[in-house]
């Protein structure tokens, strides 16, 4: 039984012009998620552009720039429900110096869907944007090959591309990879079932995304709470409460847990859980909860509170792999404010181990310089420990940002190895 309020957030990717944006239109307009106005808005534009139907893609290129060029740019987030579920949709631009685009739009994701070209075959686009979700560690990716209407509907060019992704993403960290034939622009295969594909068993993509099991995702295992905030109201009905607010990041929290603080150390009970004026017998991720120990213990922002007998590492000393995210490249040894959770600390970048070539998915161990899109394993260094869990376990406490304490920009998003 699925729970009908599941929110899944998927991720599109592919080469310009593979049809992403058309495919979320295709999926906006037969699923009825779309508004008259917006609609009749398209319509008119799609004239003027001379398109004999409707211009699906431009549901999803919102800026200027994109209508014009006819690409997307920026990352796009569309949201739909359908009774069975709802739905964010971020979609993220295909040329390679939007990598970090892409990196910003996957970061949550809970699927990929990756378009590849029936003409065209698995690309260097497609190994590229494959390559990010299985460093992102996107549990669930969907290949889906598109403009099938373009190869007449052949099996064997859709079997063609399939043997040559699987080939290539053996060396990949994906678990659960499909396949589904489809041609955005005529909608098969898309919401409803092909007729011009009677060879393909499979089900449609909205019916895939609709049923795809996620719930399984979020680590429920390592109980981790970082505190954002002490909740001290002083109202005669709340004198002594004091109340540590916060997110779960993973795990479940109970009443009557025993619990340590890190990284002071020091153990308690769990006492309540309150969300607004109710009580909770437990919190599990991701929900946002305040929790009262039985004991007076000195916590503050960037704090966690986890199991006693399981705790995460405590490291001054991070191996990242890295996104550079600014327009400047990084400086050598230049310090920056690392962002964990609720925790905010200095620190510096050690040493550039080594860079990832994303197009041949090689090492460079030679060029160190971290310019913008780069992809690389960086050690960091800083002033506090930070209690940390490795990326491919907890992807809440496994992942930092830094930030430059000149700008208050972020220029590098990471997740720890």
């Amino acid at each position: 039984m699925l729970d009908n309020n599941q929110l899944l957030r998927f991720t599109t990717a592919g080469s310009v012009d593979d049809g992403k944006s058309t495919l979320i239109g295709r999926l906006l307009y037969d699923s009825k998620s779309i508004f008259e106005d917006q609609l009749q808005a398209i319509e008119n534009t799609s004239k003027k552009k001379g398109h004999e139907g409707v211009d699906l893609a431009l549901f999803t290129d919102g800026l200027r720039d994109e209508r014009e060029q006819g690409i997307t740019i920026d990352v796009a987030y569309r949201y739909f429900t359908t009774p069975k579920r709802k739905f964010i949709i971020a979609d993220t631009p295909g040329h390679i110096q939007y990598t970090r685009n892409m990196v910003t739009g996957a970061s949550t994701a809970n699927a990929a869907i990756i378009l590849v070209d029936a003409r065209h075959g698995v690309i260097e686009q497609t190994r590229r944007h494959s390559f990010i979700a299985s460093l992102l560690q996107i549990p669930h990716v969907i290949v889906c090959v598109n403009k099938m209407d373009l190869v007449d509907f052949s099996e064997d060019a859709y079997n063609n591309v399939i043997n040559q992704f699987e080939e290539f993403s053996s060396k990949m960290l994906v678990k659960d990879v499909r396949f589904i034939p489809i041609s955005a622009l005529l909608g098969d295969n898309v919401v409803n079932r092909s007729e011009n594909m009677d060879w393909y068993q499979g089900a449609p993509l909205l019916h895939t995304l609709e049923n795809m099991h996620i719930s399984s995702d979020i680590n429920k295992v390592d109980t981790r709470f970082p505190v954002q905030t002490v909740i001290r109201p002083q109202s005669d009905a709340h004198r002594d409460y004091r109340g540590y607010a916060g997110r779960v990041a993973s795990g479940i929290l109970r009443i009557g847990d025993e619990i340590t603080v890190l990284p002071s150390g020091f153990t308690s009970r769990v006492k309540s859980i309150d969300v607004l004026d109710k009580k909770l017998e437990e919190a599990y991720a991701p929900m946002s909860v305040s929790v009262t120990l039985e004991d007076d213990i000195d916590i503050s922002r960037g704090d966690m509170i986890v199991r006693s007998n399981n705790k995460p590492e405590a490291s001054q000393d991070i191996e990242v792999m890295l996104c550079w995210l600014h327009n400047n490249p990084a400086k050598p040894r230049a310090k920056y404010s690392i962002r964990h959770t609720s925790n905010e600390q200095k620190a510096m970048i050690k040493e550039v181990v080594y860079k990832f070539d994303i197009n041949t998915l090689e090492r460079n161990n030679e060029d160190k310089e971290l310019k913008m899109n780069d992809i690389s394993k960086v050690k960091i260094r800083t002033t506090k420990p930070l209690m940390v869990d490795s990326y491919r376990e907890n992807r809440t406490t496994g992942s930092v940002i830094l930030v430059d304490d000149a700008t208050n920009e972020t220029v590098a998003a990471g997740m720890i190895v």
